[in-house]
């Protein structure tokens, strides 16, 4: 769409029902807060500017929203006035001229492109001011959208509906489109409530037609609406969205059960890949073609290489790069890890700042000792090197190309190409003392009776 646009989020709300230390708007869904949701669909409708009005824990919200996207413009409402003073907290970028300007809550994070899409489209069309609504057998609780004619004239809050206007049931879903060449004066023009002592938005509905303006409410999916004001409200949101995502994936990926796989906002799934039950995808995964990964399997900040093979009750961390056809087993841990192409990590495995080259094999019950109590240290395992099970490789430490590890080895110094290590004592066999060891602990078990 050619026009400009401006997005107004409004995040200063306390959200004193999540009975939580953390702003409500930033609890997650999906691995991502809730405001941030808001903010990616508001950028992906068109939106040049998004500015986001913060109150209460005004600095964590500020630093969480701007780690997340350094360009959005953060405003403060120093007094609790209102939704309608809110948004004139935004007045510097009201103040510029926009064709439309997008006014959102931060603790709606289902709403979609495709609805915002439609009142953008229209305000284009001809209207001045849209309101987003949903149409319920269930009205109780929610504002009604008042119209005559097609013409949305009113908003009102339950409270105050007459009793006919209760009986509505396209109900108000908070969200609103408005020209921007209106919206500064409509906000002026709005009358402090005096027992409720806000400012209220919905108040520009009436005001606009009255100043003759073209006023429409238009219909979103219910889902599309929902705010968030418990941690009931929020799993509730958490499983909506996982299930668009599941849909999502599913266009090109297969999943085995899909209600029980959990995505990430920024989960990537290639072509043909095969996702068995009770899978978990923290942020920063991407899943090239052709992987499949097993049943119970916990995977965040990884890239995974074609035709890569995970679990079962695998766990990669932040930090883990697997090329291409790797294969890493049950039970089995790794971190900040380069793993080269066909190498094998098969059984109860941990594996830790560590480098390891092309067709590679680790045995089972490996351990790379990358932690020294103060600092991370690095092991490089080279290309085509078998390390024996039950080995413990001390970091920093480096094994060559071709390197063998015997089993049950502590590695301590770097193992040249092709080289054959043995870390371990030489077997002693004393015939005869495991019969001692047993008399002498039934002696001493006896004498404790």
């Amino acid at each position: 769409m050619s026009r400009t646009c401006l997005s107004i989020i409004l995040a200063a709300g306390e959200g004193t029902r999540m009975r939580s230390a953390v702003p409500k708007v930033l609890h997650k869904i999906g691995g991502l807060p809730l405001v941030c949701h808001v903010i990616r669909t508001m950028k992906a409708v068109g939106s040049q500017k998004v500015v986001v009005v913060v109150g209460s824990e005004a600095k964590n919200v500020a630093e969480s929203v701007q780690l997340f996207a350094s360009d959005v413009a953060i405003v403060e409402q120093k007094k609790r006035l209102g939704t309608a003073h809110a948004v004139l907290a935004a007045r510097e970028e009201l103040q510029k001229p926009v064709d439309d300007v997008l006014i959102a809550f931060g603790d709606t994070p289902l709403i979609e492109e495709t609805a915002l899409a439609d009142a953008r489209e229209t305000l284009k069309n001809g209207m001045d001011i849209v309101a987003m609504g949903f149409k319920t057998d269930r009205p109780a609780g929610y504002g009604r959208l008042v119209e005559q004619k097609g013409k949305l004239i009113a908003i009102v809050e339950e409270k105050d509906a007459s009793p006919a206007q209760k009986r509505i049931t396209f109900c108000n879903g908070g969200l609103m489109a408005i020209k921007g060449k209106h919206l500064l004066s409509l906000l002026e023009k709005i009358k402090y409530n005096s027992t409720k002592k806000e400012y209220y938005l919905t108040d520009i509905i009436a005001i606009g037609v009255l100043g003759g303006l073209h006023t429409k409410a238009i219909e979103a999916p219910k889902d599309n609406l929902i705010g968030i004001n418990t941690c009931g409200q929020l799993a509730e949101a958490e499983a909506i969205w996982q299930n668009r995502k599941r849909q999502a994936v599913m266009l090109c990926a297969s999943l085995q059960a899909p209600e029980t796989v959990f995505f990430s906002y920024d989960t990537e799934i290639s072509n043909d890949v095969f996702i068995e039950p009770y899978v978990f995808f923290g942020p920063g995964v991407k899943v090239a073609s052709g992987v499949v990964i097993h049943a119970f399997s916990y995977i965040e900040g990884t890239t995974i290489g074609e035709h890569t093979e995970i679990g079962p009750y695998t766990r990669l961390r932040v930090g883990t790069d697997l090329r291409t056809g790797v294969k890493v087993g049950n039970f089995c841990e790794i971190k900040e890890s380069e793993i080269g192409t066909g190498a094998k990590i098969k059984h109860l495995t941990y594996i830790g700042n560590t480098e390891i080259g092309a067709h590679s094999n680790i045995g089972a019950g490996t351990i790379t000792c990358n932690y020294d109590g103060y600092n991370k240290w690095k092991s490089t395992i080279g290309e085509r090197a078998f390390i024996g099970s039950n080995s413990s490789l001390i970091a920093p430490i480096s094994i060559g190309n071709g390197a063998y590890i015997a089993s049950g080895s502590v590695i301590t110094e770097d193992v040249s190409d092709d080289a054959l290590a043995f870390g371990r004592m030489r077997q002693v066999n004393k015939n005869g003392r495991a019969k001692v060891l047993r008399e002498r602990g039934t002696a001493i078990k006896q004498r404790k009776k």
